[in-house]
């Protein structure tokens, strides 16, 4: 599989919805996430991340603006002892509560399937990164059979040491649309270059400055599991 820049995937795309990146920082240490959340309604792009225990929620910017909270408010990021989960929406409690019951991941997820939101049908998007032992991740998606809201594929991918360098990169939208096009494919391959900042940064100039509402990236040092996060909203 090709190894693509991050930028340029995001660059290309007006509107890839929400997305989830994980892999592997370059010098090797630490293990590295991203989610970023993106909006065309007004709805969608009242809102911001805000620090919630170890992980983060999202809430709305400006309260009597807020229509319906059912897809849009939730926790995106919780941390069960030294895993961490992202989702793109409130399956993150599911896996979680999976988790603790000594489900796997997959498992926890067959339980959801994705957004009750016709014709677009958003797909759910999840992650989870294990660095107990050794450092290593999954990711799935949940997406309508082409559109048919009667029927839900479900795909899990594991990746197993990752390269120093390297990160997967999975998202809702092929791009802009009516009704909004599902991701296809495996996640895809990209370069994780730079510290937490310049990644960071990278990451939210290369979203589109229309559709943009809010970023999180994290790394975790893969010896002492110390976290370093930051937080960018559009709405300040």
């Amino acid at each position: 599989m090709e190894l693509l820049s991050l930028e340029k995937e995001l660059q290309g795309n007006a509107y890839p919805g929400r997305g989830i990146v994980v892999g592997k920082s370059k010098d090797g240490k630490h293990a590295v996430t991203a989610y970023f959340i993106m909006g065309r309604s007004e709805n969608s792009r009242n809102r911001v991340f805000v620090k919630d225990g170890d992980g983060i929620r999202t809430k709305a910017f400006d309260p009597a603006k807020l229509e319906d909270p059912s897809l849009i408010i939730y926790a995106p990021v919780r941390v069960l002892d030294k895993r961490t989960i992202v989702t793109n929406g409130d399956q993150t409690d599911t896996v979680y509560d999976g988790l603790k019951e000594g489900k796997s991941f997959e498992e926890s997820l067959r339980t959801r399937e994705f957004e009750p939101d016709g014709p677009n049908y958003t797909p759910r998007i999840s992650a989870l990164l294990h660095n107990e032992e050794e450092f290593f991740f999954e990711m799935s998606i949940l997406k309508s059979n082409d559109g048919d809201p009667s029927s839900c594929n479900r795909y899990t991918y594991s990746y197993k040491n990752p390269k120093a360098g390297e990160g997967r990169f999975i998202h809702t939208y092929m791009g802009d649309g009516n009704p909004l096009p599902s991701f296809e494919g495996e996640p895809k391959k990209v370069i994780i270059d730079g510290d937490v900042d310049v990644f960071a940064d990278k990451v939210w100039a290369s979203l589109n400055t229309d559709n943009k509402v809010s970023l999180f990236v994290r790394f975790i040092n893969l010896e002492t599991g110390a976290v370093d996060t930051r937080i960018y909203n559009k709405n300040n």
